[in-house]
């Protein structure tokens, strides 16, 4: 089908041509079939064709394109080692998101300090970029979410996915979507993949199908509904390439017309929640943010498990109201102080917080929430992601253990040393089943060195239970270090 419709298609000009031009290596492996390009790419190609024929005819043709789409993204996923590449590649989403949140919050303090109308413009234009950043990195990590879930269920049917943007509200219908390919992979922020949609345009619509661009692009694009298609730019020199592979279309340090992203409804004020002993977050991300802030108390990591009860909704649903509050205000700095806080309450209520946050519209910050308490202990990190998975969150189980374990070799083998002395051995389990899955046999096996006689067999142990694959490759690099005969 994509044969088809780039020969009717001018490799050239509009989208198509772009996509050619930035990566010849992306759309040749999706032209030959070896992989399968994101939606973004197959809707912008559609729009090409709108441009060329009948737009009532280009609408049945989207239909039909969208069901082989998720035909092909479901073939593609099912092959062998298909979920742990979708895992890699939200861990890289994650990455891009949370990168988008903190410019966010960088260009928000550089914006109050403005010293010229000028300058405040650019500032502007550049956090309505990073916006759309964040939200199409939320789109994503959401769409790679769903296809993880549907691959834990043996479904065969397509794709049960509908994008949300940062606010909760609906994206567009394969807005987000991305196959399983180095398409996602990014040096830093979000590669953006042109979409059907763009944000609004705040000049008037040049009569020229190629205009010259005016103004910095994007790094990233967050699809938004359109009454009409628009043209699309004229491909310009880039200054640098990117570091990864696959990157049809992606916009790179280029130019293009300059935009702004159509506002979006920002969360009803809430009551503020009442503090409870204040505690200063640690690192210098942090460094003035918590003036005049209120921060929920911390938790004791020696205090007893505790159940969900009607104390611990209420301050889950007051600490929710103060970061929709926070977030409406633009009070970026204090929302993020809040969710390291949130991050380090008793496990038991993480379920309830992942609830009630995407209920607010308030999915990012869930992400975030997620990379903060990925720096836990480990007992605490495990507790956590059993409660997860307990409440049916097994994707959100198994992505705070995978970043939890990206720590120093060495850390990980202390932790699993206490762990196995305090008799914790499911946590060790867990743990070292984590950290083999995702880190290079080289680096599993450094983490035995400082007490190879415990340490050799957890982690011989926990590879076996990933593959026998991966235990016969951890094995060799036991060998090649010294650690196992």
């Amino acid at each position: 089908y994509l044969d088809g419709l780039l020969l009717r298609l001018d490799a050239g000009d509009g989208w198509c041509g772009v996509f050619w031009q930035r990566d010849p290596d992306g759309m040749r492996a999706c032209h030959e079939g070896r992989e399968v390009p994101p939606w973004d790419v197959v809707e912008a190609l559609l729009q090409d064709l709108a441009a060329r024929y009948d737009t009532g005819v280009v609408a049945q043709e989207a239909e039909r394109a969208r069901a082989l789409h998720a035909a092909a993204v479901t073939a593609y996923d099912a092959r062998p080692g298909g979920r742990e590449a979708l895992a890699d590649r939200l861990d890289v989403m994650l990455r891009e998101q949370r990168y988008a949140a903190e410019r966010q919050a960088a260009l928000g303090r550089a914006l109050a300090s403005a010293a010229t109308r000028q300058e405040a413009d650019a500032l502007r234009l550049d956090l309505a970029w990073s916006r759309d950043d964040h939200e199409r990195a939320t789109a994503r990590c959401a769409e790679l979410r769903a296809r993880m879930a549907r691959l834990d269920r043996r479904d065969p049917g397509p794709v049960p996915f509908t994008a949300a943007d940062a606010t909760g509200q609906p994206l567009p219908a394969g807005a987000g979507t991305a196959a399983a390919a180095d398409w996602f992979v990014s040096a830093g922020p979000v590669a953006a993949v042109p979409s059907a949609t763009r944000p609004t345009v705040t000049t008037p619509a040049p009569t020229d199908p190629t205009p010259t661009p005016a103004a910095p692009a994007p790094r990233s694009v967050t699809p938004a509904p359109a009454t009409t298609p628009p043209a699309p730019p004229t491909p310009a020199k880039r200054k640098r390439r990117r570091g990864g592979a696959r990157f049809a279309g992606a916009v790179d340090d280029t130019d293009a017309p300059t935009v702004v992203p159509p506002p979006v409804a920002a969360p009803v004020p809430a009551p503020a929640l009442s503090p409870e002993a204040p505690r200063t977050p640690r690192g210098a991300r942090f460094a003035g943010a918590v003036q005049d802030v209120e921060v929920v108390r911390d938790v004791d990591s020696a205090r007893p498990a505790e159940t969900v009860d009607a104390v611990a909704e209420r301050q889950v649903t007051d600490a929710v109201d103060r970061l929709a509050r926070l977030r409406a205000e633009g009070r970026t700095g204090e929302a993020h102080v809040l969710l390291v806080e949130l991050a380090r309450w008793p496990a038991a209520r993480f379920p309830l917080l992942a609830a009630r946050l995407h209920q607010a519209g308030l999915g990012a910050d869930w992400v975030t929430l997620l990379w903060e308490a990925a720096s836990l202990p480990a007992e605490r990190l495990v507790a956590a992601a059993d409660a997860l998975v307990a409440a049916g969150r097994g994707a959100d189980g198994e992505q705070i253990l995978r970043q939890g374990v990206a720590r120093p070799a060495e850390e990980i083998a202390a932790a699993v040393r206490d762990l196995h002395a305090g008799g914790r051995h499911r946590e060790v389990g867990a743990l070292l089943g984590a950290y083999v899955r995702v880190r290079a046999p080289e680096e599993a096996a450094r983490c035995a060195a400082p007490d190879p006689s415990l340490l050799v067999p957890l982690l011989l142990q926990a590879a076996r239970g990933v593959s026998d694959e991966r235990h016969w490759d951890l094995l060799h690099a036991l060998r090649v270090a010294g650690l196992a005969t």
